[in-house]
């Protein structure tokens, strides 16, 4: 999709025009490296292309979409000191790069600096439903990521406790990004609905084929160690359904390897120890079925947003793409 190309160029030009930069330079230094690693930049491109959807410039909507991925970025870098990372994006974390402390305070200034980027819109009426949009949203992130953390020590976590933690985790904000730039165009309530449960539904699709590239991905694909979430006890989809599935023997593995810490087990023996056992249930095929039916609940909405067919084409071609990347 050309018009995708032709924004991401478009942020990453404004990106480069627009570094985050300030004194001390120990403080935002780490924000301006992060923000330099890259990545799809999909949460500002939905940003731009909510607002292109609608019949405006997606050039109007840059300031929101730079908001969007700093806000983002932001949340990488605590979530990373929370889980105790040590890449992203296949290059040192800010923690690893530059301590724990700064690291934690430079992520607090990405926070207010995305919602400077609102503010700088100056329409008072636009900026309320902007930010009426963003501090829902970013509560949601909060709540999600507080959800992932307790699921860690937890025994006891369902399917739909799952899928509700990445739908506030992940999703909302590709949901928020999307709906900002259709605000900004000045689409009404109802197409600001639609658009956003189009975008949230991609997220969650797009996060359990992230899930499943954790596991069965490589280090190319997805920038940092593959089988982090198996170590970091993380109860994402797969590991709940091998749950439900397993064996006897194949359960009682599972839980001495993920709700206790005694066990002798390397993280190296752990990740192919519970990777086997993914593989013995095939619980990716089961992945795929509710991949498939999220990718399809999201393709619902957009085609209940008033713009074009040809629209409405590229774009589910495009998440389609995104979706079904290699596992």
């Amino acid at each position: 999709m050309k018009k995708i190309i032709d924004f991401q160029n478009q942020f990453e030009q404004y990106l480069s025009e627009n570094p985050i930069n300030g004194r001390p330079l120990s403080l935002y230094q780490p924000a301006d490296y992060i923000m330099s690693l890259g990545g799809k930049r999909l949460r500002p491109i939905f940003t731009m292309l909510g607002c292109d959807l609608y019949g405006k410039p997606a050039s109007e909507a840059l300031r929101a979409a730079m908001a969007i991925e700093v806000f983002h970025n932001f949340t990488l870098v605590h979530d990373d000191i929370m889980d105790k990372a040590a890449t992203r994006r296949g290059q040192p974390t800010v923690h690893e790069k530059y301590g724990l402390n700064t690291a934690i305070l430079s992520g607090d200034v990405m926070l207010i600096q995305a919602y400077q980027y609102i503010l700088d819109y100056g329409d008072p009426v636009l900026i309320k439903a902007i930010l009426d949009v963003m501090n829902t949203m970013a509560f949601e992130v909060c709540e999600g990521q507080q959800s992932d953390m307790d699921f860690e020590k937890s025994t006891d976590v369902s399917i739909s406790n799952y899928l509700d933690m990445i739908t506030q985790k992940t999703s909302v904000l590709m949901g928020a990004a999307i709906r900002i730039g259709a605000i900004i165009a000045g689409a009404d309530e109802k197409n600001q609905k639609h658009i956003y449960e189009f975008a949230k539904y991609f997220g969650i699709a797009f996060q359990l084929q992230d899930d499943m590239l954790d596991v069965f991905g490589t280090h190319e694909q997805v920038g940092k160690r593959i089988g982090g979430d198996i170590v970091q006890n993380k109860k994402t989809y797969l590991f709940i359904k091998s749950l439900e599935l397993a064996s006897t023997d194949q359960k009682a593995l599972l839980e001495e390897l993920s709700f206790t810490s005694d066990h002798t087990y390397s993280d190296e023996e752990k990740i192919r120890l519970v990777t086997d056992i993914f593989k013995d249930l095939h619980v990716s095929a089961y992945s795929k079925e509710v991949i498939d039916a999220y990718r399809d609940l999201s393709v619902s909405h957009l085609n209940a947003c008033d713009i074009s067919p040809e629209k409405k084409s590229e774009l589910t071609t495009f998440i389609n793409e995104l979706i079904m990347r290699e596992s």
